[in-house]
């Protein structure tokens, strides 16, 4: 799982551009962590003096406790593309939970955390400051990664059956364009609307509508990388959209242009934000 930004790019947009700016590695939790956290994920950059970047990033359904210096804290899934700066030397250390995962760790509902960072502090009884510079100034990333454990191991609650559950609602969502509607997703579940939508309010933090519209805007951006002139109807139509214009006016909504923009680079005004998506 380690490695430089491993394709698919998993909403890191101008994939191969950033990858010559920053490294990311993402590596695997122990087997007793796994049942909550997907994978924990570093990134660091070093760039030259007076040098800037501004890596952009799309949304995801997960929830984030993040390691940076001074920002310390759990991050929602975020709604809107942004751009995060980068400049001189940093590093930043994640930990990525399953869809839902983080849920059985802070009884919250999810969908109440959206826009605002949770403090670490109290739900893990440890001092933000300290941790920062606990697994921040290691070298070896395996080192980091080991801390991390040892931060969350004792704070494990009981293994919740809704995790997998709805890890696997958003695995289909993500690797099955057929799932273009909510009555869709239920169905091949086997649960209805009503409690899928109560599921993903509680435990996911975002709409099971908004997952299938990112997830295909997601398939959108990493097919324009792939090519620099892509049909848009045609793009449109296997993503499940009925009409080129819907497609532009969602695409635009999170990307912050059309998709013929982001096709020829041409960037928007950056919104600054937390590097949780980048993962």
């Amino acid at each position: 799982m380690n490695g430089n930004i491993p394709w698919p790019s998993m909403g890191v947009l101008h994939l191969q551009e950033g990858s010559s700016k920053f490294r990311l590695t993402r590596h695997a939790p122990s087997e007793e962590v796994a049942f909550f956290v997907k994978h924990y994920w570093i990134v660091r950059w070093e760039l030259s003096e007076g040098e800037t970047y501004s890596q952009e990033v799309l949304p995801n359904p997960c929830m984030n406790l993040v390691v940076e210096r001074g920002k310390t804290a759990v991050y929602a899934p975020s709604k809107q593309k942004f751009s995060y700066p980068l400049e001189g030397r940093g590093c930043v250390f994640g930990v990525k939970f399953k869809p839902g995962g983080f849920y059985p760790f802070s009884r919250l509902p999810a969908a109440q955390l959206g826009g605002r960072p949770l403090e670490a502090g109290p739900l893990f009884g440890v001092n933000p400051r300290e941790l920062e510079e606990d697994i921040l100034s290691q070298e070896e990333e395996s080192r980091m990664v080991e801390l991390a454990e040892g931060l969350l191991r004792p704070k494990l609650p009981p293994q919740d059956e809704q995790v997998p559950f709805l890890g696997g609602i958003v695995e289909r969502i993500r690797t099955d364009r057929g799932m273009t509607r909510v009555d869709y997703v239920a169905e091949a579940f086997g649960i209805s609307v009503r409690t899928l939508q109560r599921l993903f309010h509680q435990y996911v933090g975002v709409s099971p509508k908004w997952v299938i519209q990112l997830y295909r805007l997601h398939n959108a951006a990493e097919a324009m990388e792939m090519s620099r002139h892509p049909d848009g109807l045609e793009l449109s139509m296997e993503l499940g959209y009925h009409d080129q214009a819907h497609f532009i006016k969602d695409f635009k909504a999170i990307v912050g242009r059309t998709p013929e923009q982001y096709a020829k680079g041409k960037l928007d005004p950056e919104k600054a934000g937390n590097m949780s998506s980048l993962t």
